[in-house]
């Protein structure tokens, strides 16, 4: 355990002095605060509260964004290093394979936590400041969202850090992460969208609906956003599939889960088999 704590807080001291945390909370809350006073004009008209608002709205820009910045973040861990040959030295000291990936895994997500939760806080902040009317259940989706967008954030860590392991040079890492990046956030609800049109409701009922769900973590996170923000979910994009395809707010908490913790077991058995 020592061991892991000392490569997470090498990881937070490297990420401090390269001020990408600092860097990614800035771009989070710049763009947020955006989205909050831009996106309030409607509020009077889809009768809800200005924060469920922003939140339907920041969810769509974490699923874009924040799987970004983790992958850069996370596609560099092992494969960099390789090159380097600081993971030859790392490993050379009494520390075993997967203790290097838990710490690294610790180290980023402390950072991007830390960025997280700085950049929505800070516009959540200025909405409040500007007299919107919040309640507390407005307050309480607002923490669950940030809570499920570092959970997101942290898939896409263990993502990269699949891709990283089995990559061997940084260049191929980068186009796998970019790869990644690609696919969940933008292609796969794309080609989703298509495969529905194309059936008809024919073969794909709710049930197929919500198992291919599950093949792509931003949707899982999507749908447990806007359930929990009620008063807007319906105008969002996905508020169909979440009333009639979604299943239940565990069951889609457990698939987020998955997502991070069979990738991450991935990454460990890949850097285990390889030559360094």
């Amino acid at each position: 355990m020592r061991r892991i704590v000392a490569i997470a807080a090498r990881e937070a001291l490297e990420g401090f002095r390269n001020k990408w945390a600092a860097a990614a909370a800035l771009l989070l809350a710049a763009l947020a605060l955006t989205l909050g006073f831009l996106g309030s004009a409607p509020v009077g008209g889809v009768n809800a509260s200005p924060l469920d608002v922003e939140i339907v709205s920041l969810s769509s820009l974490t699923i874009l964004l924040l799987p970004l910045i983790a992958l850069v973040v996370s596609h560099d861990a092992i494969a960099g290093e390789a090159e380097r040959g600081t993971l030859a030295l790392v490993l050379a000291t009494p520390v075993a394979r997967w203790e290097a990936i838990v710490g690294k895994f610790l180290g980023h997500m402390f950072l991007l936590a830390l960025a997280t939760i700085a950049g929505f806080g800070i516009a959540a902040a200025a909405l409040w400041a500007s007299a919107a009317e919040i309640d507390a259940n407005g307050w309480r989706s607002l923490a669950a969202m940030i809570a499920l967008s570092v959970l997101l954030g942290a898939v896409f860590v263990a993502l990269g850090y699949v891709a990283s392991a089995w990559a061997r040079d940084r260049a191929t890492a980068a186009a796998i992460a970019v790869g990644l990046w690609l696919l969940f956030a933008i292609l796969f609800d794309m080609a989703l969208l298509g495969l529905l049109v194309a059936d008809r409701g024919r073969h794909l009922d709710a049930t197929a609906v919500a198992a291919l769900l599950f093949l792509n973590p931003c949707d899982l996170y999507r749908l447990l956003t806007i359930g929990d923000a009620t008063g807007a979910a319906r105008f969002s994009g996905m508020s169909s599939l979440a009333a009639n395809a979604s299943p239940s707010p565990h069951w889609l908490l457990a698939g987020l889960v998955a997502w991070v913790l069979v990738p991450l077991w991935l990454a460990i058995r890949l850097l285990e088999r390889r030559d360094i």
